[in-house]
């Protein structure tokens, strides 16, 4: 499935912070909000330089791109964050909380904590941590949040319990920014199905891969959500979820 830009966003002027940047679908979103006139930060533990990120920092990016190392579980690492992405750029008008993993695993009496403690801290807490420390910069700039849900969320499920309960909270910390900051920023979530990753392929060999959703395509639905086409809109969880 080739993704396709039907329409067109304008960012100039504007600063994203991106999570999870070195991972297949914050390296899209990465791609569309560059493409898109954004000046793009791109936040990972993962340096681009790492075999195992997708990001590629092209010379020509520079200084639209900018990429900063943070470990997104620690508080004083995410205000630091903050502080350095404002130092530099001015401002932050978009904020796309990304980071996070999926992991399946067993029955909840057979979860060892440590298991729940991990997806909590990569799912649910980056996504607190960096609304909590941009927000009072997104204030100022009536900008946009963007988080990452899932279309399990909506309901429980066997074996990947952990996982299912981080995204509904994510989709529920969505709902709580939207009205505690109702007309000054927006929030708001999109719910994945399965995205179409090399990693989602290696684990899922046999899946039908055609019907699974392109980065690039949950990036366009992003982009749009950050702009004034989507303006009247906070508080939403949207699907993309393709063809699945």
């Amino acid at each position: 499935m080739e993704a396709t830009n039907e329409f067109d966003v304008d960012f100039d002027g504007t600063v994203a912070v991106i999570t999870g940047a070195s991972g297949a679908l914050g390296s899209a979103a990465v791609e569309r909000f560059l493409e898109a006139g954004d000046t793009v930060c791109a936040v990972d533990v993962i340096e681009p330089t790492d075999e195992d990120s997708l990001l590629d920092i092209d010379p020509d990016d520079e200084p639209a791109l900018a990429f900063y190392e943070a470990d997104l579980t620690d508080e004083d690492d995410v205000a630091g964050l903050v502080e350095r992405v404002v130092d530099d750029h001015g401002r932050i008008d978009h904020l796309l909380n990304i980071a996070g993993t999926w992991r399946g695993g067993d029955h909840i009496e057979a979860t060892a904590l440590d298991e729940f403690d991990f997806l909590v801290n990569i799912n649910l807490k980056t996504t607190f941590l960096a609304s909590k420390h941009a927000l009072p910069h997104l204030q100022e700039t009536r900008g946009a949040i963007v988080s990452v849900s899932a279309r399990s969320s909506l309901e429980g499920g066997e074996g990947d319990g952990p996982y299912r309960i981080t995204k509904a909270g994510i989709r529920l910390l969505t709902e709580t920014l939207a009205e505690e900051n109702r007309g000054t920023v927006r929030a708001n979530c999109v719910m994945p199905s399965v995205i179409d990753t090399p990693m989602n392929r290696e684990m899922m060999p046999d899946a039908d891969h055609d019907t699974w959703v392109d980065p690039l395509e949950i990036a366009d639905v992003m982009a749009f959500l950050c702009s004034d086409g989507a303006a009247v809109t906070s508080g939403a969880a949207v699907p993309v979820y393709g063809e699945a």
